[in-house]
C-alpha cells in the first residue's frame, strides 16, 4: 500500500515536473527565419524591404545589417504581430567595444594574461586541476623566482588559494583547468568573450526581434534601406507603314546581403524626400560639475528650563487627545511595514491605471494599419507612380537584372529639329513622341531603330501618360537650314509729359529669316527652335507650333528640292523717362521735329526751353560778377603787398589807400548784385518747378 502510494506519488511528481518543464520550454522563444517577401525600390536612393511569415507561440528573429544601414533601420522599421505583441527590438551598441567590455565584472579590454585574469576574481571560488582537483577562494597571484640549473633563475607565477585545508600555492604552469564556481561571473566572462568575438566583424550588426504571443499568426517586419536607384532604358522601333513600337526595361540591382527568392517587386517612379539621421551613435549630454557647498557646523546650544510654566505645560499634555493610530501600526516594525504596504499598493494601483490610460492613448495615436493605408492612398492619387512586377522575382545577392515594364505601340511623328546651338547647318532627325502607353515613363536612354537598322540614341525626361515630348537621335544630313538676321529697326511711337517727366516710347523690331533646303526624296516637317525672350513680343507668325520655357518652335513643311522660307519677327516697346530739366538740347530738337509728338507737348518743350535759357543767363551773369570780385581781390593783394614797402606819409601810399577803398566799395556793390541774381534765380526756378509739377500732356 505504502509502496503503491509511493509509486503513485512519484508518478504524480514526475508528471508535474514534465508539465512544468513543458510550460517553461513553451515560454522560451524559438529562433525562426523571416524570409524576404516584398521589395519596393524608389528613385531617391532607398528601398523598402518587408519580411513576413507565420510563427507559433513565442519566437525570435535575427536580421543582419551593415553598420551603415542601421541608421535607416532605426528611423523606419515597422514591426507587426497580428495576434501577439513585439516585446523588444535589440541591437548592438555603437559605443567602442572597449567601453562595452568595461561594463562587465571581468575586464578583457587590456588582453589580460591568466594571472591578470585571476587577479580580477580575487575572493571568488574556483575549481582547478593541478593535476588533482582543488577547490578554494582566490587570494591572488604572486611571482616567485625559481632556480633552473646551476646559474639560471626564472620567474614563475603562483596562484594562492584558501581551501578548506588551509592556504595552498599552485604554480600556474602546472594548472590544466580553472573553473569559476560563481555561475553569474562565469556567464559574464562568456558574454564578454562573445562581445569580443562580435567586434571582429565591425561592419555587421545583428538586430534581434522578440515576438510574444500564442498560437499560429502572421508577423511582418518592414524597413527602409539604402539601395541603388532603379533605372530604365528603352528601345524604339520606327517604320514608315507602322506605328512606333516602344519596349522599356527596368534595371534593378540586389546589393543586399540576402538572396531574393520569389520576391514581390515594385518599382516606384518619383522622388520622395529621404535623408540620413545618425540615430545609432550614442549621444551624451555634457553636464556641469557642481561642487557641494560646505558650511561650518554650529555648536550645539543648551538652554535652561522655565520652571514658572512647568505646571501649565504638563496640564496641556494631559488634556490633549491621543494621536490616531496609523494603518497597520501595531508596533514600530508593523506600523512602518503596514504604511509602506498601503502606500505602495495605492501608488502601484494608480501607476497601473496611468499605464493603461497611456497605453490606450498610444494605441489610439499610432495605428500602423492606418499609416500604411494613407501611404497607399497617396500613391493612388498620383503622388507616385509604380510598376508592380506581376511575376515574383528571384535575384541572388550582388546580382542585377533587367525586367520588362513597357512593351507596345505608341503614337509618334517623324520630324527634323533645327537648333543653331546644336548644329548651325543641319537639323536633327527626331520624333514627336506621345506617351499613349497609359504608364509613367521614367527618364532614360532610348536606342532607336529605323527600318530595322540602328539609327541612333536619344534620351527622355520623365514622361507622364498622355504627354508629348520631342526626341532626337541623329544628324539629318539631307536637310540644310540657313538663318539670316535682319537689321534692327527703331521707331518713336509716342511722347508725353507726366508731372514734368517726359516719357518717350520707342518700338524696336527685329527679324530672322530661315531658308530650309530639303535634298531628300520625301517631304519633311522641320521644327525650328528660336530663343524665347519675355521682353519681346512675337508678331510673325502669330503663334508658334510649340512653346517651352526657353524656346519657340516653328513648324515648316519642306518639300524635296524646293527651298522653304520662314520669317520670324518680334517687337519690343521701351519707354524712357527723363525729367525735363535734365533733358539735353539735342533731344529737345529731335522731339520738336518728330511727327508723333503733339503740338501741346511741343509748346511745353519750347516753354521749358525758354525758361531754362533765362535761368542759364542769370547763372552766367552771376559767374561774371563773381569773376570780377576775384579780379579785384587779386588786385588788392598786389596793392597790399606794395603798401608794406612804402612810407605811410608818402603820396603813393595815400593813393593806394584811396584805391583800396574804392575797390571795397565796388566789391560791396557787386555782391549786392549777386544776391539779387541769386534771389531771381530761386524765384524763376521755383516758378519752373511749379510749372513742371502741374504739367501733364499726352
Amino acid at each position: 500500500m505504502n509502496q503503491r502510494m509511493l509509486r503513485h506519488g512519484g508518478f504524480v511528481c514526475l508528471s508535474f515536473v514534465v508539465i512544468l518543464a513543458g510550460r517553461v520550454s513553451a515560454q522560451e522563444p524559438v529562433t525562426v527565419k523571416l524570409p524576404l517577401k516584398k521589395v519596393v525600390l524608389f528613385n531617391s536612393g532607398v528601398g523598402f524591404f518587408e519580411h513576413r511569415s507565420e510563427i507559433d507561440g513565442n519566437a525570435q528573429v535575427e536580421l543582419r545589417f551593415n553598420v551603415d544601414d542601421v541608421n535607416d533601420l532605426l528611423k523606419s522599421m515597422v514591426v507587426q504581430d497580428q495576434g501577439g505583441r513585439v516585446s523588444t527590438v535589440s541591437y548592438g551598441s555603437k559605443d567602442p567595444i572597449t567601453k562595452t567590455l568595461k561594463t562587465f565584472a571581468i575586464d578583457l579590454t587590456a588582453n589580460p594574461t591568466l594571472a591578470q585574469l585571476l587577479d580580477q576574481v580575487r575572493g571568488e571560488q574556483v575549481h582547478i586541476d593541478a593535476p588533482n582537483e582543488i577547490k578554494g577562494a582566490v587570494l591572488g597571484v604572486e611571482r616567485r623566482k625559481q632556480k633552473v640549473g646551476e646559474n639560471e633563475v626564472i620567474e614563475i607565477e603562483v596562484l594562492n588559494l584558501l581551501t578548506d585545508d588551509g592556504l595552498r600555492s599552485v604554480s600556474l604552469a602546472g594548472v590544466g583547468r580553472i573553473k569559476l564556481v560563481n555561475e553569474q561571473l562565469d556567464a559574464e566572462l562568456r558574454q564578454a568573450l562573445t562581445i569580443l568575438a562580435m567586434g571582429h566583424a565591425t561592419d555587421k550588426k545583428t538586430v534581434t526581434l522578440e515576438f510574444k504571443g500564442a498560437g499560429n499568426r502572421p508577423v511582418r517586419v518592414g524597413y527602409i534601406q539604402e539601395s541603388p536607384i532603379w533605372k530604365t532604358s528603352y528601345r524604339l522601333v520606327l517604320a514608315d507603314d507602322e506605328s512606333p513600337f516602344l519596349q522599356g526595361w527596368a534595371i534593378v540591382e540586389n546589393t543586399t546581403e540576402e538572396d531574393w527568392q520569389d520576391v514581390d517587386l515594385t518599382l516606384v517612379s518619383g522622388r520622395p524626400i529621404s535623408f540620413i539621421m545618425d540615430l545609432y551613435q550614442p549621444l551624451y549630454v555634457p553636464r556641469p560639475v557642481v561642487e557641494p557647498e560646505l558650511f561650518a557646523s554650529l555648536r550645539p546650544q543648551t538652554y535652561g528650563q522655565d520652571l514658572a510654566a512647568k505646571e501649565a505645560e504638563f496640564a496641556a499634555v494631559a488634556e490633549s487627545p491621543p494621536p490616531p493610530a496609523m494603518p497597520g501600526a501595531a508596533g514600530m516594525g508593523g506600523g512602518m511595514g503596514g504604511m509602506a504596504g498601503a502606500m505602495g499598493g495605492e501608488s502601484l494601483a494608480r501607476a497601473a491605471r496611468r499605464g493603461r490610460v497611456a497605453l490606450d492613448e498610444l494605441r489610439a495615436g499610432m495605428n500602423l494599419r492606418e499609416g500604411v493605408q494613407s501611404v497607399a492612398q497617396a500613391a493612388e492619387v498620383g503622388e507616385l507612380f509604380q510598376y508592380a512586377i506581376e511575376t515574383p522575382v528571384s535575384l541572388p545577392r550582388q546580382q542585377s537584372a533587367m525586367l520588362s515594364i513597357v512593351n507596345g505601340s505608341v503614337r509618334g511623328e517623324k520630324v527634323s529639329i533645327y537648333s543653331p546651338n546644336v548644329h548651325a547647318k543641319h537639323p536633327l532627325n527626331g520624333l514627336k513622341l506621345i506617351n499613349s502607353t497609359g504608364l509613367h515613363l521614367m527618364q532614360g536612354p532610348i536606342t532607336v531603330f529605323d527600318d530595322g537598322v540602328y539609327a541612333g540614341d536619344a534620351q527622355i525626361q520623365d514622361l507622364p501618360p498622355g504627354t508629348e515630348r520631342l526626341i532626337s537621335y541623329a544628324l539629318d544630313l539631307d536637310t540644310e537650314v540657313a538663318p539670316e538676321t535682319k537689321r534692327l529697326l527703331e521707331q518713336l511711337t509716342s511722347v508725353k509729359i507726366v508731372k514734368g517727366v517726359l516719357q518717350a516710347s520707342r518700338k524696336y523690331r527685329r527679324a530672322t529669316e530661315y531658308t530650309v533646303k530639303n535634298s531628300g526624296n520625301r517631304a519633311k516637317q522641320v521644327l525650328i527652335e528660336y530663343p524665347f525672350d519675355a521682353s519681346w513680343t512675337l508678331t510673325n507668325p502669330e503663334k508658334p507650333a510649340e512653346k517651352t520655357r526657353d524656346l519657340y518652335r516653328f513648324a515648316l513643311q519642306a518639300q524635296p528640292g524646293t527651298p522653304a522660307k520662314l520669317l520670324v519677327e518680334e517687337e519690343q516697346t521701351v519707354t524712357q523717362q527723363t525729367v525735363l530739366t535734365n533733358l539735353e538740347s539735342q533731344m529737345i530738337v529731335i522731339y520738336l521735329n518728330a511727327r508723333v509728338v503733339s503740338d501741346q507737348v511741343k509748346e511745353a518743350l519750347r516753354e521749358v526751353t525758354r525758361r531754362r535759357q533765362q535761368l542759364s543767363e542769370l547763372a552766367a551773369q552771376q559767374q561774371r560778377l563773381e569773376a570780377q570780385i576775384k579780379t579785384i581781390e587779386q588786385e588788392q593783394a598786389r596793392i597790399r603787398q606794395n603798401m608794406q614797402q612804402l612810407d605811410r606819409t608818402g603820396d603813393l601810399y595815400t593813393r593806394y589807400v584811396k584805391k583800396f577803398g574804392e575797390q571795397e566799395s565796388q566789391i560791396e556793390s557787386i555782391r549786392e548784385q549777386i544776391r539779387s541774381l541769386i534771389a531771381e534765380q530761386a524765384k524763376q526756378q521755383q516758378a519752373l518747378d511749379s510749372y513742371l509739377t502741374s504739367l501733364t500732356l499726352d
